[in-house]
C-alpha cells in the first residue's frame, strides 16, 4: 500500500489473534460453540449486563434470528429508519413483514421518535432503532410508545458496542439487540456479529434457533439425554476460530476505544472553526448518549459539495466515503413505499461523508486529513 494514502479503514491486530486461533486448532475445537465462544458469551454478558448473548457469523444473522424469534409473518408491520443498512430491513422483508420506513432526526441521523406513534397501525408487531455510529437514540419514549402499543423493540447496534443511553450499554435496552464485529467496526472478527436476549422469553427457543433447530446446547449441558430437532432454526454460530479472535478483541477493548475517542475528539477540535462558520455541521451526541468513537462523519451542504470534497480529498491520497442510501428509494423498495418524503434520511444519503478512523491512524496522518478537509473550504 502506499505509504502517503490514507484508507478509510484498516482492521486492528491486537495481538493475541492468531495465537488464540492456533490454540483452538491445536485443542482440536474448530466448530463453534466451545472455549473461546463461551469466553466471548462470558465478556459481554458480565460486562454490558445483556441477560443473555449469542455470537454469529454477522449482525445480518442476529437480525434474522430476531425476525424468527417473534414469528414476523405475512401481514406483520416492522417499523425501521430509513437511513441504515439493507440487513435491518431485509431480515423482516424474509419473513413476509411489510417495512414502514420511519425518517431521521433534523439533527443527527438517528430514527425521530416524535414521528413513531403516527407510524402505528393495528398490524404492526415491531420497532428496530439503529443506534447510528454508536449514538444511541432516545430510546425512553421509543420505550414508551411500544409498551403503549405491546411492539416488541430490536436494537441494531451494528456500531454500537461499549456505548450506552442513561448508563444502560446500547443493545440491552431493547428485547433483543444485535451487533456486527466486521473488520470496519470498533471490535472486529473479520466477519461476525452477536444477538443480546434481553427478554427471558425468548432465552430457551434463541438457543434452539443458533443450533439448527434442535436442542443441542442443552443436550450439552446434559439438561435433555439426546438432542432432536424441535424447532425452525439455521447455523447461525460461527466457527471457534472467529470466537478466538475475537476474544483477542476484547481483551483490549479499553485501549482499542480509548485510542479511537482521542482520534474523534482530534477531528472535533480540528473542524471547531468550520462548524462554527456554519460551513459544515459535525456529529451531536445527545446528553443521554455517550460515544464510541466509532466513525467520524461531516454534514456538507449538499450533494455536491460531498461530492467535490470526495473527490479533493482522494486527488490528495484520502479515501472518505458516504454512507447508506435511503432505503425508502431503493431499487427493490420504492415501488413498495407508501409515497411519504423522508426529507432527513434524503438529507444524510445526499450530504454526510466519512472520515478515517482507524486505531493506527497516527497523528500526521490525522492532521493531513483535518489539514485538507479545511483546504477545500477555506
Amino acid at each position: 500500500m502506499d505509504s502517503k494514502r490514507i484508507p478509510f479503514n484498516k482492521p486492528y491486530l491486537s495481538g493475541k489473534e492468531l495465537y488464540n486461533i492456533s490454540l483452538a486448532i491445536h485443542n482440536g475445537q474448530t466448530a463453534g460453540n466451545k472455549m473461546f465462544t463461551k469466553k466471548c458469551h462470558a465478556f459481554f454478558e458480565s460486562t454490558f449486563s445483556f441477560k443473555k448473548c449469542l455470537l454469529t457469523t454477522s449482525c445480518t444473522d442476529a437480525l434474522e434470528m430476531a425476525a424468527l424469534l417473534l414469528n414476523i409473518e405475512p401481514g406483520d408491520e416492522v417499523i425501521v429508519p430509513s437511513f441504515t443498512f439493507v440487513s435491518t430491513a431485509n431480515a423482516f422483508v424474509l419473513r413476509g413483514a411489510k417495512i414502514v420506513f420511519a425518517d431521521s432526526r433534523e439533527d443527527q441521523p438517528n430514527i425521530d421518535s416524535n414521528k413513531l406513534e403516527a407510524l402505528i397501525t393495528p398490524k404492526t408487531k415491531a420497532i428496530v432503532v439503529v443506534h447510528y455510529a454508536g449514538v444511541a437514540c432516545d430510546m425512553n419514549p421509543i420505550l414508551k410508545i411500544a409498551k403503549k402499543h405491546e411492539l416488541f423493540v430490536i436494537e441494531d447496534a451494528a456500531q454500537a458496542i461499549d456505548s450506552y443511553y442513561n448508563g444502560r450499554a446500547l443493545g440491552s435496552i431493547g428485547d433483543f439487540g444485535t451487533f456486527s464485529f466486521h473488520e470496519t467496526k470498533n471490535i472486529i472478527s473479520g466477519e461476525g456479529g452477536m444477538l443480546s436476549i434481553n427478554n427471558e422469553k425468548y432465552t430457551n427457543r434463541s438457543e434452539i434457533l443458533w443450533e439448527k433447530g434442535t436442542n443441542r446446547s442443552a443436550f450439552f449441558r446434559g439438561e435433555v439425554d439426546k438432542y432432536n430437532w424441535v424447532d425452525v432454526g439455521s447455523s447461525f454460530l460461527p466457527s471457534e476460530m472467529i470466537s478466538a479472535f475475537l476474544f483477542a478483541q476484547l481483551e483490549n477493548i479499553d485501549s482499542i476505544q480509548a485510542k479511537r475517542k482521542i482520534i474523534w475528539n482530534n477531528y472535533y477540535t480540528g473542524f471547531s472553526e468550520l462548524k462554527f462558520s456554519g460551513k459544515v455541521k459535525l456529529p451531536m451526541i445527545p446528553e443521554y448518549a455517550t460515544n464510541n468513537a466509532h466513525m467520524f462523519y461531516l454534514i456538507c451542504s449538499d450533494f455536491e459539495e460531498r461530492s467535490s470534497l470526495i473527490k479533493y480529498l482522494k486527488g490528495n491520497s484520502i479515501q472518505a466515503v458516504f454512507h447508506y442510501l435511503s432505503l425508502h428509494k431503493s431499487p427493490y423498495f420504492m415501488d413498495k413505499h407508501d409515497g411519504r418524503e423522508l426529507v432527513n434520511s434524503d438529507k444524510y444519503t445526499n450530504s454526510l461523508v466519512r472520515l478515517p478512523l482507524y486505531f493506527e491512524l497516527d497523528t500526521d496522518h490525522q492532521n493531513r486529513v483535518i489539514e485538507k478537509v479545511l483546504d477545500f473550504y477555506i
